[in-house]
């Protein structure tokens, strides 16, 4: 795994060796835990199992307007036989239950949405299959079995069942459970805290104007809204020109504050490519690798500095995206206890040939397009990995695996969609 600057990379893992190098040599310790009120939890990784305290609903209830009825008294009801109940009044939701009438064979006690069910009845009729026959009298046109258009005691959360389990992210939905069992306070990791350190005397800041030679920052920004949107809490760690000591020191000073850094740039083989080596300068680092046998992202790296992850991506934006994805990404769930998260994905049609290098697994930016004649996938730029609009124009991933020469034009393949269920990307 060693390098040489402009001799190019001695030996090169392939992604499942360096990912397990990786998670052999970092720490699995999981971040503290602090409790936050349920409102602010949106996006946490949740610290414990929750389980439910009460019965949801904790009474049975009407799933429909219409009529709390005995379902026997129904049997055969239809248009041309109806059957014809006497109604002994009505319960609404925020009733009581002891203050709704009960009701016997041959009575029936009007009733809307979540309102409390009246004891004797076990099952409603919708208000369509049934009318008013003068002040008391129902006439019933379809019959119901029981328990039909009943919500029943527990039927959305049972006492002492598992609502959200450990290592899950809080979304709006979990919210709204744990609301509805009146929990307003979950235990949360704390968040893990990553710095992007961006390397290059060529980079300037967005928002600067940028004179000749020079390049604006856009790997840092984007990796900083990655962090984010994997529950991390990004930490601006700065640019640096490229110079040996000073990448070494903004290194060491890094990890005795942080629980992850992420260095972009510098990461390659040429003349000034100096973070591998900075890297090693610093006392308490070990390489687990340097290059992996991928395309983009070839030179990416990871190294353990003082107990702590160092995360080596290219600062070409597609490389260092792909690497964090790769590499960053499942750290942040293992930290989280979270499981890997699902791919979604789509099969279509290549519209034209996508080759590979021999033992290289490569990540080929695709659209998808549904025709008439089914689902197209056009790759774009193979190359580029400077090029982010290859990104924003993608919807996914093509993955052609080592040992395959790649795909021809009409093959159908398996695309990893770019869009999670938000629309988002990621």
């Amino acid at each position: 795994m060693s390098t040489r600057r402009m001799t190019g990379f001695a030996t090169l893992p392939t992604l499942s060796e360096a990912l397990s190098l990786l998670l052999e040599k970092t720490s699995t310790t999981h971040p503290d835990v602090e409790k936050v009120s349920l409102e602010h939890s949106l996006g946490r990784y949740c610290a414990d199992d929750i389980f439910s305290p009460v019965d949801v609903p904790p009474f049975e209830k009407s799933a429909v307007d219409g009529y709390a009825v005995l379902a026997e008294d129904t049997f055969g009801a239809s248009p041309n036989n109806p059957v014809y109940l006497v109604v002994k009044g009505f319960s609404h939701a925020g009733v009581r239950r002891m203050d709704v009438p009960k009701i016997s064979q041959g009575e029936a006690v009007e009733i809307y949405t979540g309102a409390p069910l009246p004891e004797g009845a076990n099952a409603v009729v919708m208000a369509e299959h049934a009318k008013r026959i003068g002040e008391y009298v129902l006439e019933v046109t379809r019959q119901v079995h029981p328990l039909q258009n009943v919500s029943r005691v527990g039927e959305d959360f049972r006492m002492n069942e598992l609502v959200v389990a450990r290592g899950t992210r809080i979304r709006s939905w979990h919210i709204g459970a744990l609301a509805s069992l009146n929990i307003t306070t979950i235990p949360v990791y704390k968040k893990v805290r990553v710095g992007v350190m961006s390397t290059g005397s060529e980079l300037v800041e967005p928002g600067t104007q940028p004179s000749e030679g020079q390049v604006i920052n856009s790997s840092k920004p984007m990796l900083k809204a990655l962090l984010e949107e994997h529950g991390a809490e990004p930490v601006d760690w700065g640019t640096v020109e490229d110079d040996l000591g000073l990448i070494a020191a903004k290194i060491s000073e890094a990890v005795d504050v942080l629980d992850m850094l992420i260095v972009t740039g510098g990461t390659s083989v040429g003349g000034k490519d100096l973070v591998p080596e900075a890297v090693k300068k610093v006392d308490g680092s070990d390489i687990i690798f340097h290059g992996v046998r991928i395309r983009p992202a070839k030179p990416t790296g990871a190294a353990v500095v003082k107990g702590k992850p160092v995360f080596m991506l290219s600062g070409y934006p597609v490389s260092a995206a792909l690497g964090f994805m790769l590499f960053v990404k499942p750290l942040l769930e293992r930290a989280y206890g979270r499981k890997s998260s699902m791919t979604c994905t789509v099969r279509g049609k290549l519209t034209r040939r996508v080759a590979n290098p021999a033992l290289t697994r490569t990540y080929v930016r695709v659209c998808v397009k549904r025709t008439p004649d089914g689902v197209l996938v056009e790759p774009l730029m193979l190359t580029g990995s400077g090029l982010l609009s290859t990104l924003t124009k993608a919807d996914g991933l093509l993955v052609v695996p080592e040992g395959v020469e790649g795909f021809e034009e009409g093959q159908e393949v398996e695309v990893e969609l770019l869009h999670n269920e938000s629309g988002n990307k990621g």
